[in-house]
């Protein structure tokens, strides 16, 4: 249901952050904001419309995979991730909404800023807990400000710092957002930040892996042969699971492989078990799976990735491995899902955060962005001064990549 405004209690479920900056220039139309501590608490079929809307969605802010986040418990306060699910509303009508989290740490967000938290710590400042916006431990573009229009767009973004404000936090976050959210968190304090990865692009129409490669220079083409012919003198082949057909025990089996990745970089894995058991079951059509199988008929490796047919977009996210098999990992995670969506005639495959080596695959350099708000002034100036050297830096760094394409008759050859 929805609350008037009263005193802010961040912490708490379904409270608002209290009257916002500028509503006395709107008397008597103020939307009201909510505060949620489970995403559960917000009707998805609305907030899942919204997204619908938006320029660029994509699976992962769909809300039964944020729901699925807390109540698998992969992210929750306890573990540093504290939802904070700000919502603006009309009468009983939602129309904007964000995923918001309290952070105790910068982990699990692909976006850096340990070195911000490091001098606020040497100057006797406390950097947590931040406000973040965010699918957690998903680098993937997308829309994250979800609005009916441009006007319930800013009254999210004046909730984000209304709430920051009243609970004292030291900034907010909204990462990965696309460009209609960056426009909305332009002036005021709000600092750009540019990264980049790497992403295959396609013009829809079907065609075979085989004439991809004939694309890519010689070299690069050379090489990912090589690669794939001895996965398969391994006696490799794989299975390529979509939606239902992905069985419990394929799920069980995935989730060990994911598992030893982490534990082979001693790190615990950030998402449990419950995790992948509510995304498929509540989000099914979303999931492609490519099993690889030895000469024997074992499984050996499993990568997992995300799929939306709406967007003709797939999104590389997981995998693991029994054993050590030579170039299994660069087959699983890329040659067989840009095969999958080559023959299908999509139109996108991101490949993930960071990897300049999946450029000789033929994904390209793509910029990403963020936008940041600190309230010390102080800080706010230093951070918008290395923001302005780094985004120079990322600029040279795109444009350099860009002239090494892999592709025949490109600036480097071929």
């Amino acid at each position: 249901m929805t609350v008037p405004p009263s005193p802010p209690s961040p912490r708490r479920s379904r409270r608002s952050p209290g009257p916002l900056p500028g509503s006395e220039e709107t008397a008597g139309h103020q939307p009201l904001i909510r505060v949620d501590d489970d995403p559960a608490a917000l009707p998805r079929e609305a907030w899942n419309a919204l997204l619908a809307a938006a320029p660029l969605p994509s699976p992962f802010m769909k809300l039964e995979y944020l729901e699925a986040m807390h109540a698998s418990g992969s992210a929750i306060a306890s573990k540093g991730w504290q939802a904070q699910f700000l919502s603006v509303w009309e009468g009983d009508q939602l129309i904007a909404a964000c995923p918001a989290y309290l952070k105790g740490h910068s982990y699990g967000e692909y976006v850096f800023d340990w070195a911000w938290a490091d001098a606020y710590e040497r100057h006797g400042l406390a950097y947590y807990p931040k406000l973040l916006v965010a699918v957690p431990f998903t680098p993937v573009p997308g829309s994250r400000l979800l609005a009916r229009d441009e006007a319930a767009r800013g009254w999210l973004v004046k909730a984000l710092r209304a709430l920051a404000g009243q609970a004292e936090l030291s900034s907010v976050h909204v990462l990965f957002g696309d460009a209609q959210d960056q426009r909305a968190l332009t002036g005021d304090g709000w600092l750009a930040r540019q990264q980049v990865q790497f992403h295959w692009t396609g013009d829809g129409v079907p065609r075979s892996f085989a004439d991809y490669l004939q694309t890519l220079q010689r070299e690069k083409r050379k090489k990912i042969q090589q690669e794939q012919r001895k996965v398969a003198e391994a006696g490799i082949r794989f299975d390529a699971l979509r939606g239902t057909a992905i069985a419990a025990e394929d799920w069980d089996f995935f989730y060990e492989c994911y598992t030893r990745t982490y534990l082979a970089h001693r790190n615990k894995p950030y998402l449990t078990r419950d995790f992948f058991a509510r995304v498929s079951a509540d989000l099914p059509e979303h999931w492609l799976m490519f099993v690889a199988r030895d000469e024997h008929g074992e499984r050996v490796a499993a990568s997992l990735v995300a799929i939306d047919e709406s967007q003709r977009a797939a999104y590389g996210r997981y995998w693991g491995s029994t054993r050590y098999i030579p170039n299994l990992h660069f087959d699983a995670c890329y040659y067989q899902p840009l095969a999958w969506c080559l023959e299908h005639g999509w139109r996108r495959f991101e490949g993930g955060a960071q990897g300049e080596h999946k450029m000789a695959r033929g994904l390209m350099p793509v910029a990403t962005h963020s936008a940041h708000w600190l309230a010390h002034p102080q800080f706010r100036e230093a951070v918008a001064d290395f923001l302005a050297r780094e985004g120079q830096a990322m600029d040279e760094y795109i444009d350099e990549l860009e002239r090494h394409q892999p592709f025949k008759g490109t600036a480097s050859g071929g």
